[in-house]
């Protein structure tokens, strides 16, 4: 590691400077130095540093100034104070502030290549463990989609098999356990894969306009129609139209949804011409299509008609084996994103995501992650960061009540924890009613509410 390791020396004494650089390249370090704060900075600005070896006073801007900032622009860099004061007070301050560890000038040669040969062997094992954690996330990863669990592996083979196909693609599973980023990664391994791949929520739109937005309509085809406009077919046209929650649309919209299908052609509402397509379909559902069949509530020649190949995403709480794979990459996302330095989870917290039910799946992983990361410091996501990632201790449904008063006690809990969860979050965002409740999910009214009803108030 020597070899690699570069160091910056940072002392207002020339004669150290040229001392210090001349024997550690002797030890075949990457030696350079400077002589005060500013030049120190503008070197770290510039260049990557693994070590700095630092004074402590220095005319104008002094050790403890240049190391903050020193944490604030390279916070990965290793930082080691050098004084000839041995201040006490000074050198506590230097390592509440962030240095690795300090020196007492004169230098001690021996105390100070154990040092350096104990902080580069850290940082290779460190690289070597980022290496391998991106092997491992490589490996077990597919478009996105993460899973080392076996119910994951045959889905990410299905994909490859199904993907440079022309098969329509029925995607189940529960809410939040990922079919869009099935339906994308299919898409993308297709020969389709330069093409357009459009989206449709289904579920979120009525009957009216769901049928506007899938084949579009001609100007003057109803009220506000101004002009023609292209539905989601023809954007989609030699792509993939990905419908999710199909098992939401109507019955009358089942009928010219499966007439595309037999077809591959259409009228524009109000339209006349008849309108070719080539188009993917990939649908998704986190219904039960066949009880709906037989409910009469959705065609059954639609229903094999999309279940040519079916892709089925297990519940969380069936693959908990990918939760600290999950977790680790949408700590590294939120990393990213809200520029924190989160590198690790406590066992206790990563236990509690083990035990927990997950109704909401792999996206109820990420958003609290995500809370995790905006109110935690670093670089340990605790278990006192996730309140709600608790072991689901209730009895099994469809018992007699007992009358001793234990339902009672178990909203109580609930109540406690509630409690306990939004007067923490509160205290986090220093009662910033706004941003609690954005991170609680909640409005601002539920949140006054609440305080309210807890009695809550700021300390």
């Amino acid at each position: 590691m020597n070899e690699n390791a570069r160091i910056l020396i940072v002392d207002d004494e020339p004669m150290v400077c040229l001392a210090l650089t001349n024997w550690l390249k002797e030890e075949n370090y990457l030696a350079s130095s400077v002589g005060d704060g500013p030049g120190a900075i503008a070197a770290i600005g510039e260049e990557k540093w693994d070590i700095v070896l630092l004074d402590l006073k220095m005319p104008g801007m002094d050790g403890l100034e240049v190391l903050r900032e020193i944490k604030k622009i390279a916070p990965q860099t290793v930082v080691v104070m050098m004084t000839a004061y041995a201040s006490i007070p000074g050198s506590v301050q230097a390592m509440k502030d962030g240095a690795y560890d300090y020196l007492v000038k004169p230098l001690d040669v021996q105390e100070l290549t154990l040092m350096l040969h104990k902080i580069t062997r850290h940082q290779q094992l460190v690289q070597e463990n980022i290496m391998l954690r991106k092997q491992l996330h490589e490996h077990h990863s597919y478009e996105n989609i993460i899973g080392k669990s076996q119910a994951m592996q045959k889905v990410f083979e299905l994909i490859r098999t199904v993907a440079d196909t022309t098969a329509t693609v029925l995607v189940t599973g529960e809410t939040g356990t990922g079919k869009e980023l099935v339906a994308r990664a299919i898409h993308a391994n297709s020969s389709r894969r330069y093409s357009p791949f459009i989206g449709v929520s289904c579920g979120a739109l009525p009957e009216t306009l769901l049928e506007s937005e899938l084949f579009g309509y001609e100007k003057g085809a109803f009220t506000g129609a101004e002009r023609t406009k292209k539905g989601r077919f023809e954007l989609a046209h030699n792509g993939t139209l990905f419908l999710d929650e199909i098992g939401d649309i109507s019955l009358k919209t089942q009928v010219k949804l499966l007439r595309v299908l037999q077809e591959r052609s259409f009228r524009r509402l109000g339209g006349t011409e008849v309108v070719e397509v080539d188009v993917r379909l990939i649908a998704a559902t986190n219904r039960d299509l066949l009880k709906a069949v037989e409910e009469g509530i959705f065609r059954s020649d639609l229903y094999y008609r999309l279940n040519v190949i079916n892709v089925h995403l297990p519940p969380l709480r069936e693959r908990r084996e990918d939760i600290p794979l999950l977790a680790e990459s949408f700590m590294g996302k939120f990393n990213l994103e809200f520029n924190k330095k989160f590198d690790r989870l406590e066992k206790k917290a990563l236990d509690l995501m083990i035990e927990y039910q997950w109704p909401g799946n792999v996206r109820e992983l990420e958003n609290i992650i995500e809370r995790a990361v905006v109110i935690g410091q670093g670089p340990e996501i605790k278990a006192a960061h996730l309140p709600f990632c608790r072991p689901d201790t209730s009895e099994p449904s469809g018992g007699n009540s007992t009358g001793d008063g234990s339902a009672g006690d178990g909203l109580q809990l609930l109540e406690e924890v509630e409690k306990s969860h939004i007067l923490r979050m509160l205290e986090l965002n220093q009662w910033n009613i706004a941003r609690t409740a954005r991170l609680l999910g909640i409005d601002r009214t539920t949140l006054h509410k609440k305080i309210s009803r807890f009695c809550l108030q700021k300390q």
